[in-house]
């Protein structure tokens, strides 16, 4: 069996799916094609393997591909040493982990000088031999290392402690003993940690973990991060302490002294101190990283699921737009935007200290609500912002239809002192164009939000502790994800945005945006094959996620690949053919490829009656057979012609609408609101009910089963109010 063949077998057996399809994928990626492309247009391939079976396929195998890698250098190492066994081949050959492979490695390792290469240098290496044979002799330990008595080891004494040496790092590097004790530390070992005498914590943040201990696995993944950041402050000194009965088992079980022996003592002092000054910190170093990993990957994971949902928020079409970046000292920068996020005007506003300009700021705020035709207001949620929805709040009671919403502001300043902020807007100031972009992000959060680093959008915990290069590509991903999976109109996306298109990237989609602005917009997808080092294959890629509506061609609207139009127009052909107005070629007209079937305008509904008419009719599998396509195929053709053109982000409810404000003085024990769901954690979610904090719902207080995601409009009520640290309890509202 090759070794692609093992991963196959090994990624098949962990997502139970059939090997054919875990090759197929791999094949696929090794080909040049890119995740979404393989969960959206190749299902046949793939048995419609969705696309985190897909991820999860793509990192195993390169996990597995670097561990074949790995075990090939070891076994040419500890070849070229003439020290590989048929054993040790073996072993090496069965490691399915990198930690397994290491311990093997160990003792063939090149290491430092270190105390035990110094006593062999010594000519040592017999005499530990002899203690770790532990032969059963009536000569005393002293006759015994008389032999290795030598100018460097002028007594039996330092002979027998060069040697002790020499067993503490044969012990240590033992992979049995190592990999029993790091798995039994895992499982009963005690994370522990104290303040660091002279540590100054001013805030308190650390308090919980003082005088702290907990068994590792019961360590969740938030406290782990906190100890890690707390050590890393030099605030807490955090160890591992690992019961010496589980030591001494490890050890035992392949070190045992023989009480018949004159050296069973120095086989006792050199496993003491194999485990005191080598094992134990090894291993703790080894569960320390693992459970940090564990809780790194939870940590990204919890991120990406929260930038995912807040991605996915429904844009607000229609509406113009005030987007307000509060202040005090600067103040209040406010853009008034239209639909498509053109700036029409702009307004700096002084209602807060030091200027105290209140009715000026509110006469100036009205001024460009009744100018414009604003319905609309954005407020971003950082310094001043409840100061500032005070004095918006104030104009919207007086307007029934105005409204406005508290926007997550997280790395607008990184946008406007960006590059692609001054080349979207290079005649504003870099403190109005973060107006701008809060004003943007409430008519379309992917759209403006793709122009920040993910990482500075601020929906995780602990997000500067983990990984950096892990978090960075797992946000990627679910970009990368949401992206594809909403669509992009090729007309008017900015190069942010078009870069995360599967199968093009930062370079190419610079070239697409330069070919639109010389020459005018594309007519249809086809079009893109003239975009100079746009080739085959990038078509391939990224053409099903690529939308021009308005087109020559309406299937170039929705999401269905072009290498599947013939199958679309048959099967919009065989749905006209009954009665309905077609071309001279028996296609339907351009203009009414679904929107008009039978000579009058067809609602979703009536489409799908159609198509599932048509489905019963022939059945999917024959319909398929004759069209030349698969079933699942079959079946993504059948949903976009139903519904050309939907964004998906359309199905979510929309942003929590406000047009009054409250205050701490408002909130009583047992008050119902309805608030957004800003930030989701392991011990619950913060909720903006329109305070000037958010306020907690703990996951105590969560119904068994209930997952919450950023951005959800939830009914809650007030369970305890905390005046003097301005913190708000909230419980799940009842039915």
């Amino acid at each position: 069996m090759t070794n692609d063949e093992r991963i196959t077998e090994r990624i098949s057996a962990q997502l139970n799916v059939r090997p054919s399809q875990v090759a197929a994928v791999i094949a696929l990626l090794d080909g040049g094609a890119t995740l979404p492309f393989i969960a959206r247009y190749r299902k046949e391939a793939t048995g419609s393997l969705d696309e985190e079976q897909i991820r999860h396929i793509e990192a195993e195998s390169g996990r597995l591909r670097a561990l074949d890698e790995r075990r090939a250098a070891v076994i040419a190492s500890v070849t070229e040493q003439g020290a590989m066994t048929p054993e040790l081949a073996a072993q090496l050959g069965a490691a399915e982990t990198l930690h397994a492979l290491e311990d093997l490695y160990a003792p063939y390792k090149p290491k430092r000088r270190t105390r035990a290469t110094i006593a062999r240098e010594r000519g040592l290496g017999p005499l530990a031999d002899l203690i770790l044979a532990q032969p059963a002799t009536r000569q005393s330990a002293a006759e015994l290392a008389r032999p290795f008595v030598n100018e460097q080891a002028p007594t039996s004494d330092d002979a027998l402690a060069g040697a002790r040496d020499i067993v503490a790092e044969s012990i240590s590097d033992h992979a049995a003993v190592r990999g029993r004790l790091r798995e039994r530390a895992m499982q009963t070992g005690l994370i522990t940690s104290r303040l660091i005498d002279g540590a100054a914590d001013d805030k308190g943040l650390y308090r919980l973990y003082y005088d702290f201990a907990l068994e590792a696995p019961r360590l969740r993944p938030h406290q782990t991060l906190a100890l890690n950041r707390g050590e890393k402050e030099k605030i807490l000194r955090v160890g591992l302490v690992v019961p010496e009965a589980e030591q001494l088992l490890a050890i035992r079980a392949h070190f045992r002294p023989d009480r018949r022996s004159p050296l069973a003592e120095q086989l006792q002092l050199a496993a003491d101190d194999a485990a005191r000054r080598l094992l134990l910190p090894a291993v703790e170093r080894d569960v320390r990283r693992a459970l940090s990993e564990t809780a790194e990957r939870h940590a990204i994971t919890v991120f990406g699921r929260n930038l995912r949902a807040l991605l996915t928020q429904p844009p607000l079409a229609g509406h113009v737009v005030v987007g307000i970046d509060p202040g005090f000292r600067t103040g209040c920068k406010a853009a008034v935007l239209d639909p498509t996020g053109k700036v029409l005007d702009t307004a700096t506003l002084y209602p807060h200290p030091p200027q105290k300009k209140w009715d000026e700021a509110a006469a100036t705020l009205t001024g460009l609500i009744v100018r414009h035709g604003v319905t609309l207001i954005a407020i971003g949620n950082g310094t001043a912002s409840r100061e500032t929805e005070q004095l918006v709040a104030g104009l919207t009671r007086e307007r029934p239809g105005l409204h406005y919403v508290i926007v997550n502001e997280a790395g607008a300043s990184v946008y406007s002192a960006g590059t692609l902020a001054r080349a979207e807007l290079p005649d504003m100031d870099v403190t109005m164009r973060g107006a701008v972009s809060i004003g943007r992000r409430l008519l379309d959060p992917l759209a403006e939000l793709v122009k920040i680093d993910a990482k500075s959008i601020g929906v995780g915990l602990y997000q500067h502790d983990v990984d950096q290069k892990e978090l960075a590509a797992a946000l990627d991903g679910v970009v990368e994800s949401v992206v594809n999976q909403v669509g992009v109109e090729v007309n008017t996306a900015s190069p942010a945005l078009l870069a995360h298109v599967a199968g093009i990237g930062p370079k190419l989609a610079g070239q697409i945006v330069a070919h639109r602005d010389a020459r005018g917009p594309f007519p249809g997808r086809a079009a893109l094959r003239e975009v100079s080092g746009l080739g085959p294959k990038a078509f391939e890629q990224a053409a099903g996620f690529l939308r021009i509506r308005d087109g020559a061609n309406p299937l170039d609207a929705g999401a269905i690949h072009p290498e599947s139009y013939g199958a679309a127009e048959r099967v919009l052909a065989r749905v006209a053919d009954d009665g309905r107005r077609t071309t001279d070629h028996g296609r339907p007209a351009a203009g009414g490829l679904w929107s008009v079937v039978s000579g009058r305008p067809s609602s979703p509904e009536e489409m799908r009656a159609l198509l599932d008419r048509l489905c019963e009719e022939v059945g999917m599998e024959q319909l398929a057979a004759e069209l030349g396509t698969g079933v699942p195929t079959l079946a993504d053709i059948l949903d976009q012609l139903a519904r050309p053109g939907r964004d998906p982000r359309a199905d979510l409810p929309p942003p929590l609408l406000r047009s009054d404000v409250l205050s701490l003085d408002d909130l009583s024990p047992g008050l119902t609101l309805s608030g957004t769901v800003r930030n989701v954690v392991d011990f619950g979610a913060f909720v903006d009910v329109g305070l000037k904090h958010d306020g907690l719902l703990h996951r105590s207080r969560l119904p068994r089963g209930t997952a919450l995601s950023v951005g959800d409009v939830i009914e809650v009520v007030v369970v305890e109010v905390d005046k003097e640290r301005g913190r708000v309890g909230l419980g799940w509202k009842k039915e």
